[in-house]
């Protein structure tokens, strides 16, 4: 359908947008985004007439819109457990169900190594809460565990945007929280927001458990790819990287691997934490347990369904 003719108003766009086949909801986003003002302002001002450089930004993303670009990246950032992030189409749109993830992790957040008198990987209630630690710096440390006045080590396998570390350091900003990708693109995000939110991050690009070879976590924590090659969910998600969600073995292929090579990276007590598809619980479990594991539980999506899956390292 072509553009309406002269300089169309906020009504005008909205029944464009709504002529396209974009949502409402998301239509009113980008033209929000586009006259920087909010939805209210924009029921409010619906005679409101564009500008020439408005009418062009909200007509480019309603485009991308239409040919089923993901949101975030019309808009270039997404909110995530209170986090403003820059996302590309270099990593995956973070999702609301993942933040169940870094809600599990939390809960299991290991104390500082120096005041374990307690079992490990239960909740730190003296864990410090803020954003900002900029005294730390992202380096990579020395082979081995951690000596006993560290704080915790915890592990985003496959990082991404690095919304899941920047979850985990927000909340504990003492913690050495280190991030993996096999992605130097994507990684290059994660670096990025971390620069942005003042939340340092010891960055490793690799594959899995080869891009921290020689290092020990309290905690471990993966969103890794786990959607079988023949699923007919991928013909909607054709704008994000394939290769972040599509793995062999109906899906199980990195799961396995992540699980398998665990115990060698973890210290005795640490948790190792799993987001995977909604079919996969059992096979999940069954492999932690495989590897020795104990403890293992599950936490449910924002549907009610068992997306992720966990245990813990006896010790």
């Amino acid at each position: 359908m072509p553009w309406p003719e002269g300089q169309p108003t906020v009504q005008a766009c909205l029944q464009q947008a709504q002529a396209l086949g974009v949502a409402r909801l998301d239509a009113a986003l980008l033209l929000g985004e586009a006259l920087k003002q909010t939805r209210a302002w924009l029921l409010a001002h619906g005679e409101y007439v564009l500008t020439p450089e408005q009418v062009s930004l909200f007509r480019g993303w309603l485009q991308q819109r239409a040919q089923g670009v993901p949101l975030a990246y019309c808009l270039g950032r997404r909110e995530f457990h209170g986090l403003m992030l820059k996302v590309t189409p270099d990593v995956l749109d973070p999702r609301p169900d993942t933040e169940a993830l870094v809600d599990w992790a939390l809960e299991v957040w290991p104390k500082d190594r120096s005041d374990r008198l307690g079992s490990p990987g239960q909740p730190d209630p003296s864990a410090p809460l803020g954003r900002l630690d900029r005294s730390d710096r992202s380096h990579r440390l020395a082979p081995g565990p951690a000596s006993a006045s560290q704080p915790p080590r915890v592990l985003d396998l496959g990082t991404g945007s690095g919304a899941i570390a920047l979850a985990l350091k927000a909340a504990h900003p003492h913690a050495q929280v280190h991030a993996c990708d096999a992605s130097v693109a994507a990684l290059s995000v994660a670096q990025a927001n971390a620069d942005a939110l003042g939340l340092p991050l010891a960055l490793h690009a690799g594959h899995w458990w080869s891009a921290v070879s020689g290092l020990q976590f309290d905690l471990a924590v993966a969103n890794p790819p786990y959607i079988r090659e023949d699923d007919p969910h991928l013909a909607g998600l054709i704008h994000e990287p394939r290769t972040a969600l599509v793995a062999a073995q109906e899906g199980l292929a990195d799961l396995r691997a992540i699980i398998e090579d665990a115990p060698a990276h973890l210290v005795p007590g640490a948790w190792l934490l799993l987001e995977h598809g909604h079919d996969q619980a059992t096979a999940v479990a069954q492999a932690l347990a495989g590897a020795g594991f104990a403890d293992i539980g599950h936490r449910c999506d924002l549907a009610g369904h068992t997306r992720c899956t966990g245990g813990r390292l006896p010790g």
